[in-house]
């Protein structure tokens, strides 16, 4: 029976002191708190526009760079390609004209 009396002992303690701490804190008026309220939805609304600008801004020139890496690397490629024809050409006309030497020199 001691320990049940003495935990009462300490929420009845617990609550008083919990009150008187309470009484000690400075509550808001109704104006201020409207106007605090007011100016923390304002700053939160700059803040949300200015990373969705610049959101916007680093996708557009994400894009613009990686097309533009595109547009590069198909042209190296389309350059390589008709390089690569030019050689495969060249080595071919090269062994024709090799074929046709042999021909005469056996003719």
């Amino acid at each position: 029976m001691p320990k049940d009396n003495k935990n009462k002992k300490e929420k009845r303690h617990f609550f008083k002191d919990f009150k008187a701490e309470l009484k000690k804190v400075i509550w808001p008026t109704p104006k201020q708190l409207v106007n605090n309220t007011v100016a923390v939805i304002t700053i939160v609304i700059i803040v949300a526009i200015i990373v969705f600008a610049l959101d916007f801004t680093f996708e557009k020139m994400n894009t613009y760079g990686i097309d533009k890496l595109k547009s590069i690397v198909e042209t190296k490629n389309d350059s390589e390609e008709t390089t690569n024809q030019i050689d495969e050409n060249t080595s071919t006309n090269e062994i024709t004209n090799e074929e046709t030497q042999v021909n005469q020199i056996t003719e």
